[in-house]
């Protein structure tokens, strides 16, 4: 069984340091690229040609943008919860950093091979939403804390059909652990979603929703709410929970790729370009939702997921079930 890393070298503080900064690394990396993309993407999608000045094809804008933000001057409301205000952000992000570490993209290129990561992802990808209320609630703006209860509704709302999906895997493979998912689906010589693409199906559209894209991007409807929870944050904080969001794309993603496409299985490359290939090939469809289906209502948000996932993903876990005890 190949070891994690931190088998191969131990747990000294200095491991951990490098490690944290080489996840913060390429997080940045990654935010800058991604908002650079969709940019792209959506200029392409609307006949336009996205940013081209700044740098070739336009690759410093990003960049660009982000000295302007972090040069903003810091400003709160003035009856803000300041407690509240300021550590929303920070629990907002810091634990996209711990489910990273849990996420293998090769054969035992991961920080913590753990029987129970699958569980743990979900764990700690559930403190972002109290982060995210933290925001709303601590703001002192009626928008802002609208746009926090929308968001707790709609995450707590979408993460059971998730997990619901989810489970179908694990009941196929017996495990949590993500690494043996992965070789689960090397041994049977095809990747999960040719058996399982209805659970597939309702773990993208979910997880498209709990990253607040669109079309399901009510949080942050600016029609409505101007910019949902993190209206009152200036540059700093409006920067970080930018970070976190293009960060749990990344996470979506790759664990959908685990789940259901064969992890960093695939002939003649490496693993780890297959795996990242993977998760970009979803991000992009991300994006192409995002710029192809208008936003719904919040009612309709609602009953999509109550009335047509959840049962749909009930069904989909009992069939999964009565076929593997048959067999």
């Amino acid at each position: 069984m190949p070891k994690s890393l931190t088998e191969i070298v131990g747990d000294p503080w200095w491991a951990f340091a490098v490690g944290a900064a080489a996840l913060m690394g390429y997080l940045t990396v990654n935010a800058l690229f991604l908002v650079w993309l969709e940019r792209k993407v959506s200029a392409r999608m609307q006949l336009r040609l996205g940013p081209t000045e700044v740098g070739p094809a336009g690759l410093l804008q990003t960049l660009a943008d982000v000295v302007k933000l972090m040069g903003k001057q810091f400003i709160r409301p003035k009856n803000a919860q300041i407690g509240l205000f300021l550590g929303a952000p920070i629990l907002v992000f810091f634990p996209v950093v711990a489910v990273l570490s849990l996420i293998p993209i090769d054969e035992g290129w991961v920080f913590h091979d753990l029987n129970i990561g699958l569980l743990l992802v979900f764990t700690f990808a559930g403190f972002g939403i109290i982060g995210v209320f933290m925001a709303g609630w601590g703001s002192n703006n009626k928008y802002a804390l609208l746009g926090a209860m929308r968001a707790v509704a709609q995450n707590i709302s979408y993460e059971i059909p998730l997990i619901l999906a989810t489970l179908s895997v694990v009941l196929m493979t017996g495990t949590m652990n993500l690494r043996e998912i992965v070789e689960a689906q090397g041994e049977a010589g095809f990747p999960f979603l040719f058996v399982q693409p209805v659970a597939a199906l309702i773990y993208f559209i979910s997880a498209t929703a709990e990253t607040n894209r669109a079309p399901f991007d009510i949080p942050e409807a600016e029609s409505e709410l101007i910019a949902g929870f993190h209206t009152e944050y200036p540059g700093g904080g409006f920067a970080i929970f930018f970070l976190a969001e293009y960060t749990n794309m990344i996470i979506v993603c790759a664990v959908a790729t685990i789940l259901f496409l064969g992890g960093w299985s695939g002939p003649v490359l490496p693993g780890f370009v297959w795996f990242f290939l993977k998760v970009y090939s979803l991000i992009f469809v991300m994006m192409w939702f995002r710029w192809t289906f208008p936003r719904l209502r919040f009612d309709q948000l609602m009953r999509f997921a109550w009335a047509v996932l959840v049962p749909l993903a009930i069904v989909n876990l009992l069939v999964t079930a009565t076929v593997l005890k048959v067999l």
